[in-house]
């Protein structure tokens, strides 16, 4: 099988073709990155075929995607506060970048496509946990560009045929999450300031809560859809249905570090989700085997390997 993954240097795309490539059934990996926000550090050693360009540019996708059995769509400007900034960016990578990528996968037969949507599509709809079924309400450019990516999905698979499988995904973290600048997620930035002896920078009370989940999980999931190549006439959420303060995220990582974390609390940001859970009753209909890590024990692969990092930059 060969396999095309967008955004295949990023944080989550590089992650997935570690596994991907692991597996015998999936003999050649193509990712497309025009290295905006992926490295190609998280590629090294992969046995992987890198078309650099941006998936706004139909070459570069046809390049990539000849004779592909399935694509894995993670290509993206991510960002809650970044599309608050620049919202006309985040359009364009993110709708009109899928759009692209659909357009590729139509021209080139492309039985199967798995994307990444987001959790903040739901919003200020106050229900929880978060059920596939609920009213989108987004409150930010980011939001309303990814509820267009699993919309432009579905549209696709009713109108051409294509086997679609859009995943939300909730606040993913892990080994290879940047944290090097100013859009970087919490955990990553939480990490990098723990382990460089900074104050943990907290936007709001910290009773806020969140879904967090280990890329390892995500990426296990995506390749067991691969494989089967599971698809649904609807978007599922990729989460497990933890529901996890800041508060309570800051005193697993003060476990796993042995020591007490300095923290620094400011006002919340504007765009900026109060709680957020999944509900995983649709992911588990679909992925019956399939179990979430405990954030302890991710906590501590994220902070092996950004400890990692910073040795190797002294």
């Amino acid at each position: 099988m060969k396999i095309v993954v967008t955004g295949g240097a990023g944080f989550i795309g590089s992650n997935l073709i570690r596994a991907l490539t692991d597996s015998p059934r999936i003999t050649e990996v193509v990712a497309v990155d025009d290295l905006s926000t992926g490295s190609l550090d998280n590629l090294l050693d992969l046995p992987v075929r890198l078309v650099t360009g941006t998936i706004l540019d139909p070459g570069v996708l046809d390049e990539a995607m000849s004779g592909a059995d399935s694509v894995v769509h993670l290509g993206a400007l991510g960002s809650v506060p970044r599309s608050i900034d620049d919202p006309l960016s985040s359009h364009h990578a993110n709708a009109t970048g899928t759009l692209q990528v659909l357009e590729a996968v139509r021209r080139h037969l492309i039985p199967h496509v798995v994307l990444a949507s987001s959790s903040s599509v739901y919003g200020v709809n106050p229900v929880l946990p978060r059920q596939e079924a609920l009213r989108p309400r987004p409150v930010s450019p980011y939001a309303v560009s990814k509820l267009a990516t699993e919309a432009y999905a579905l549209a696709y698979a009713a109108c051409y045929g294509v086997e679609v499988l859009p995943f939300r995904f909730f606040n993913v973290y892990g080994p290879r999450q940047a944290a090097n600048h100013a859009y970087a997620a919490v955990v990553p930035r939480f990490v990098s300031a723990a382990l460089d002896g900074r104050p943990l920078q907290v936007h709001g009370d910290g009773t806020q809560t969140r879904d967090f989940t280990f890329v390892g999980s995500v990426t296990s999931v995506i390749v067991e859809a691969i494989l089967r190549r599971v698809s649904t006439p609807d978007v599922v959420n990729l989460a497990f249905g933890a529901r996890i303060s800041l508060v309570e995220l800051i005193a697993e990582l003060e476990a796993v570090l042995g020591r007490r974390l300095e923290v620094v609390y400011g006002p919340p940001r504007s765009g900026d989700v109060r709680d957020s859970q999944a509900d995983c009753s649709r992911l588990r209909e679909l992925f019956p085997a399939v179990n979430g890590h405990p954030l302890r024990d991710g906590l501590e692969a994220t902070v092996a390997w950004m400890a990692g990092r910073v040795l190797a930059d002294r």
